[in-house]
């Protein structure tokens, strides 16, 4: 695991080289990495201080604002840095680090989405026994399989690129430290992290959108046995919502690990990278809390000036 790296600083391209469009792309992800980071903010300081927001679909709610903090928190403030910067460089170890903490966020997220998947299937299929199934220990145990498996998933893919020797070119055709963009400039083969990289994508990103899919037909043929039609309206709006950004993060995320190195067209990837790394996590607050009542009540009580 020794790494034999003899680079010690990667220049990071970013999404454009035109100065004026670096200073809109500036302006339009400072406005992201603001919006994603006060919604989640609101979201966790909700959970914490209302008794209302004490149950198993808050707790996971809060669980996906941290990561989706961590996440956005890793690579915006120094893909901002690098867009005002002369010498958009970063160095190898705070390279590693951004691939490490990402690679566990985007591993969270995806299982979160599937046990917050779960959570629905149970409390709308089986609303009687939803206590029992859903209880204190399931949470806390479905909670620490998130974490475990987040871990086990970022240590064994960063652990190989630190098997990887970098001798150059040192340039990174990508706005932060991922993977693929990594993979494409390693001096030794690939081999092992594209296979790992591949199974990866198999069992937990398929895996886990298989496992959402069931939840929700599940769930639907629960709501279509609901009597009013504003019943099912409103159940239908609320899991279209929740589908739609699942989807979204799941189809992207797929379509990035999946393919070998030498396939990536990283002009159009990192479009595509933007979608799952920074549109997903900016739009989970306002789909999955910043739109449900109990959220908004909370929210003004502990900011009485929103209110008014």
């Amino acid at each position: 695991m020794k790494n034999q790296s003899i680079v010690t600083t990667f220049i990071v391209l970013g999404l454009s080289s035109d100065t004026h469009l670096q200073f809109l792309l500036f302006v339009l992800f400072l406005s992201i990495y603001v919006i994603a980071l006060l919604g989640n903010l609101l979201i966790i300081a909700a959970v914490l201080s209302s008794s209302k927001l004490q149950r198993p679909m808050y707790f996971f709610l809060f669980h996906l604002a941290v990561v989706d903090i961590v996440g956005t928190s890793t690579i915006i403030p120094q893909m901002l840095g690098n867009l005002v910067a002369v010498r958009k460089s970063i160095s190898f170890p705070r390279c590693i680090a951004q691939l490490y903490f990402f690679t566990w966020s985007l591993g969270a997220e995806m299982v979160l989405f599937t046990v917050m998947a779960y959570d629905r299937y149970v409390a709308v299929c089986h609303p009687l026994r939803y206590s029992i199934m859903m209880n204190k220990t399931m949470c806390m145990g479905l909670s620490a399989l998130v974490m475990v498996i987040a871990v086990i998933n970022t240590s064994v893919h960063t652990g190989l690129v630190l098997r990887l020797t970098f001798c150059g070119p040192n340039i990174i055709n990508h706005f932060f430290c991922e993977i693929p963009s990594l993979l494409v400039l390693s001096c030794t083969s690939v081999r092992i992290n594209e296979v790992m990289s591949f199974t990866t994508d198999i069992f937990l990103a398929m895996g886990d959108f298989l496992l959402i899919g069931v939840s929700y037909c599940f769930i639907v043929r629960a709501i279509l046995r609901i009597q009013t039609t504003e019943g099912r309206r409103k159940a239908f709006s609320t899991c279209s919502s929740h589908l739609i950004v699942v989807s979204l993060y799941y189809s992207t995320v797929i379509y990035t690990y999946i393919r070998p190195a030498s396939s990536y067209s990283f002009n159009k990837d990192k479009i595509i990278a933007t979608l799952y790394s920074l549109v997903t996590p900016t739009l989970n607050p306002i789909v999955y809390t910043l739109r449900n009542k109990d959220v908004r009540q909370a929210i003004r009580k502990m900011l009485p000036h929103l209110g008014k």
